[in-house]
């Protein structure tokens, strides 16, 4: 079970290439139909270039080889996703390389409703360009839920 001592925990960084071809499959995955991920000239008009939905960050799974993760101990038949934000600072185009770097931010605990104490571990990943310029932040919470009540 995942507890304090976890917190700062870092993975391995993983690099992620943000490519055109894979935009515009996320935003079809999606059901987004704004030009802005797949036309060229109307994104470069608008936004500079051919910019990644907000939630396109999420496909960094794609990219990680299972390092990337801060090593945490949890029981995978019982965790669930409990949350996922963004942050942005700069622009993402297609063409940047992203370097991904994940880390435990806090590990706390909560009584379940139906038994048990669930534990809830909250990580941070920071993705810089190719410049080293921070672009964003994805925070995500995982929840272990607790043991289930004995009848």
């Amino acid at each position: 079970m995942a507890d304090k001592s976890d917190i700062g925990r870092v993975g391995k960084p993983v690099k992620m290439r943000v490519e055109e071809g894979k935009i515009r499959e996320f935003a079809k995955a999606i059901k987004d139909p704004n030009p802005l991920y797949v036309d060229e000239a109307a994104a470069k008009a608008e936004r500079g270039g051919i910019m990644p939905p907000p939630t396109f960050l999420m496909t960094l799974a794609h990219w990680d080889d299972g390092e990337g993760q801060p090593h945490v101990k949890l029981d995978t038949r019982r965790i669930l996703h409990g949350e996922q934000e963004f942050e942005f600072f700069k622009p993402i185009y297609a063409g940047d390389i992203l370097t991904a770097v994940t880390k435990v931010t806090n590990v706390f605990e909560k009584s379940g409703g139906r038994g048990g104490t669930m534990t809830f571990v909250v990580m941070d990943t920071d993705f810089t360009n190719q410049k080293s310029e921070k672009v964003a932040t994805a925070r995500f919470t995982v929840i272990e839920t607790g043991q289930a009540v004995a009848s």
